[in-house]
């Protein structure tokens, strides 16, 4: 009996699903632009099927949320005006401060 496939990132495309030369983005020809494969017992990568999507959303979600936290993303976005590098610009202004 054969271990079963696990979802892996795509060594090819470090989870990114692209890869941008020249100017212009092209989908990565390894996992097809999902940016995770799946690794069978004997460590051989191939690209998710995408029938398989649906049922593996829950585990995709979780694992590009890790890929996310790794690169410094911090769960939420920021309102411009709450952003420190547009404090002395015209976006670094609360448009909503003079209604309060």
């Amino acid at each position: 009996m054969t271990a079963p496939d696990s979802i892996m990132r795509c060594a090819s495309c470090d989870g990114f699903g692209w890869f941008e030369d020249g100017g212009g983005g092209e989908d990565c020809d390894w996992c097809r632009g999902v940016g995770y494969v799946y690794r069978d017992g004997q460590g051989r990568d191939r690209p998710i099927p995408q029938g398989d999507f649906a049922a593996l959303a829950t585990d995709l979600e979780a694992l590009e949320l890790q890929r996310l936290r790794e690169l410094g993303y911090q769960g939420s976005a920021k309102k411009p005006w709450q952003q420190a590098i547009r404090k002395d610009s015209k976006l670094g202004r609360d448009p909503y401060a003079d209604d309060k």
